[in-house]
């Protein structure tokens, strides 16, 4: 199986290309995505590859969440691609790919559960749990949630926690039953995980018509009323 991975929604934008398990990607750390960066870093996969876009089986895409721009250009740029080739699409969110880099993280001895945990800004993060699945890479346990970091809980038992969420919220790191290894707290997705997602479901017959690709927000405003700020800074103080 190929398959082009693309991920844009946090400030760690990468490609990778999926091709019977061996994995070639490109990664950028720049702060905020543009589409032109994630057009170049395919062209370069796909180079290096030898493979034209068109022969590929499918689009593995980033629906979120994370930044409501990287969003954006994550979904409009896999749909693009998908229709001038004529390839179905695959869904991942940012946290199943965090979440499955933290279960098959060699350092971590394993683990059968994980949660996963950006910073969504606005003192909130956004989170959620899953279990390992031998057939699908992981499974839910939680639905996604974007919450404030005391909000945050884990079923009780032991989860390897994955995410720039606990470098921002350093308190979540007291949560109990959350384990995390060295850089765990660092992590940003990775276009790999995506990949590795994206062909499992592919193969269980998990794709999509590019037009029913929809982003993964999970809320709907991307700054404070000045009320609300007003408000958090009383009670901080």
């Amino acid at each position: 199986m190929r398959l082009l991975a693309l991920d844009a929604a946090t400030e760690h934008c990468s490609v990778a290309l999926w091709m019977d398990g061996r994995v070639l990607e490109r990664a950028v750390e720049a702060g905020k995505a543009h589409a032109e960066d994630l057009l170049d870093m395919v062209r370069e996969v796909l180079a290096e590859g030898r493979v034209d876009l068109a022969e590929l089986d499918g689009i593995a895409a980033s629906i979120g969440p994370g930044a409501f721009t990287g969003v954006r250009v994550s979904v409009a740029v896999a749909q693009g691609l998908a229709f001038g080739a004529g390839l179905r699409v695959v869904a991942v969110s940012t946290l199943e790919a965090l979440a499955l880099r933290a279960l098959e993280a060699p350092a971590a001895g394993a683990p059968e559960h994980a949660i996963a945990c950006l910073d969504a800004r606005m003192q909130e993060v956004y989170w959620g749990c899953f279990q390992a699945d031998a057939a699908r890479g992981l499974r839910a346990t939680t639905a996604p949630r974007v919450s404030a970091p005391t909000q945050v809980a884990v079923p009780p038992c032991r989860h390897a926690g994955m995410g720039r969420g606990f470098a921002a919220y350093p308190q979540l790191r007291q949560v109990p039953g959350i384990e995390l290894a060295e850089g765990a707290a660092a992590a940003l997705p990775r276009a790999r995980e995506f990949a590795r997602l994206g062909a499992l479901r592919l193969s269980l017959g998990e794709d999509l018509d590019p037009a029913d690709l929809q982003p993964l927000y999970l809320r709907d405003k991307v700054a404070d009323t000045e009320a609300e700020r007003a408000a958090r800074r009383h009670d901080v103080i």
